[in-house]
């Protein structure tokens, strides 16, 4: 015995038809932000200070600057996916829902770019 809908069996989908798609990006960015975090512990713990220029310097080698932009954009991406899931179990009304997601996606875009300009700006030079 199943519990599929005869419909959803035919078409071979779940019943929203986005859930392993969901499933695989958290998955996909989790495995990237285990491998880059563990740079980023690396390539701090080999600073000889945690002073501004010793980061701006570590940040100005072009491959740290990239690395660091990837490590700020999965993030970012992780943490929209995880929060968008704990919301749509959690918010019961329809309405309150889709207003949250809105306001989480917004706030993730909004904290992600501000990110990258950080990085970029420091990378590029780090004048205040």
């Amino acid at each position: 015995m199943s519990l599929r809908s005869p419909l959803g069996y035919v078409l071979g989908h779940g019943s929203a038809r986005e859930g392993v798609h969901h499933w695989w990006h958290l998955r996909t960015t989790s495995a990237a932000l285990a491998v880059l975090g563990i740079w980023f512990v690396f390539g701090i713990l080999t600073l000889p200070d945690l002073g501004r220029t010793s980061v701006v310097a570590w940040l100005g080698r072009p491959v740290n600057a990239v690395l660091m932009m990837l490590f700020v954009a999965a993030t970012a991406w992780h943490s929209a996916l995880g929060v968008q899931v704990v919301v749509e179990d959690y918010i019961r009304g329809k309405g309150a829902r889709v207003l949250v997601l809105i306001g989480v996606r917004f706030v993730h875009i909004l904290a992600g770019a501000a990110a990258l300009f950080a990085v970029l700006k420091l990378a590029l030079g780090g004048k205040a």
